[in-house]
């Protein structure tokens, strides 16, 4: 969106597409690992997340299936989670739910980035 903003009023809008462009590719993968369930290079198999960890019924989804080593049983295919820490550190481990949680804060900013370098090329 501040990208559009900056196209309309002649702010250097190529440095800051450039920008969410690498970006968008960090995410997605281009440095060896996808930050993006399902999507690119070694994505995340153990994204912290209820619905997706849980077994099929009649099975119980108890504290167990959050403790299952396994990949989640579910595939959220497109979900991005919260990433690597400030050293660009990243374990696909399900209970760390700082680095490995899927929510709607990166998710939106993902798919709005997505969006709005869309708009741009078109």
């Amino acid at each position: 969106i501040q990208i559009q903003k900056a196209a309309k009023v002649g702010v250097n809008p190529e440095a800051y597409k450039k920008f969410s462009e690498s970006q968008i590719g960090y995410i997605l993968g281009d440095t060896g690992r996808s930050f993006v369930v399902g999507v690119g290079v070694n994505p995340p198999t153990r994204p912290h997340h209820r619905s997706s960890s849980c077994p099929n019924e009649p099975v119980l989804c108890d504290y167990s299936a959050m403790q299952n080593p396994g990949p989640n049983p579910h595939i959220l295919t497109g979900a991005v989670v919260g990433g690597p820490d400030k050293s660009d550190a990243y374990v696909d481990k399900r209970d760390d739910y700082v680095h490995n949680e899927v929510a709607m804060d990166y998710n939106a900013a993902f798919q709005g980035t997505l969006a709005a370098l869309l708009h741009l090329k078109s």
